[in-house]
């Protein structure tokens, strides 16, 4: 009962592709989800509704319900917030959880107009101890991200109480590789094994370890990245897989 499995992931909207050659790809994602077989799941790029879609894929079964309900597996509790308000629709992030979620809150980091960026905040109950787990997308431009992680920093210090554990997964679009730092002044270290930083970007060929766990009062006992038939088809992300214990 110790030990967590938690996997993030960047869904991309459940389609691929752009216009006429776009493929909704929501149903085979739904399967995956369950195939990780994860305690928690942090998603990205993930729709409440969009009514473009919602009539180009009418046909092919676009969801009814909002896809973080749809993706979750039975007797999952859900967290979502919208991040970015776009033409006809929105996308934010998620948290798919086994255990209850006591809280939700919400918290904006976006660093200029043209990118809408937020941080979802949840409470969980893990075995009666409380875990804060934070899914973040952060920008794709450098000085932004580190901005977003100082933003971070100031919001844990003000509504996470210094001993408790906490859990940051997304997609940090770090191609550069300099998070770290910043994210070890935070307290925060990044879960990895064996000092093993496993690329999940892109899907059909990985080279950037864009998808990360960060965490604080717990230990990475391994992690796992999907690849191959059918992950390389569902979005141009791969899933980040970690298994935890707490200290």
């Amino acid at each position: 009962m110790r030990r967590l499995r938690l996997a993030t992931y960047n869904i991309h909207k459940g389609v691929g592709g752009v216009g006429p050659a776009s493929r909704l790809h929501i149903h085979s994602l739904r399967d995956g989800v369950r195939d990780l077989d994860a305690d928690l799941v942090a998603l990205q790029e993930v729709r409440a509704y969009h009514d473009g879609h919602a009539r180009r894929f009418a046909r092919q079964g676009w969801p009814e319900a909002p896809q973080a309900e749809y993706l979750a597996p039975e007797g999952f509790a859900v967290a979502y917030r919208s991040n970015a308000f776009t033409r006809g629709g929105e996308h934010g992030n998620a948290l798919l959880s086994r255990w209850p979620i006591l809280q939700v809150n919400q918290h904006d980091v976006s660093d200029h107009r043209l990118e809408q960026r937020g941080l979802l905040h949840s409470l969980v109950d893990w075995n009666g101890l409380a875990l804060h787990v934070v899914v973040v997308h952060l920008g794709l431009l450098a000085a932004s991200r580190l901005r977003q992680i100082q933003r971070l920093g100031h919001y844990l210090e003000r509504e996470v109480p210094r001993e408790a554990p906490v859990l940051v997964a997304g997609d940090f679009n770090d191609w550069s590789e300099r998070l770290d730092p910043p994210m070890h002044r935070l307290g925060l270290q990044r879960a990895h094994w064996n000092g093993e930083r496993r690329a999940t970007f892109p899907a059909r060929v990985p080279l950037f370890a864009l998808d990360r766990v960060y965490v604080r009062g717990l230990r990475c006992c391994a992690t796992h990245v999907p690849q191959g038939r059918p992950w390389v088809h569902m979005s141009d992300h791969l899933p980040l897989v970690v298994e935890l214990e707490g200290l």
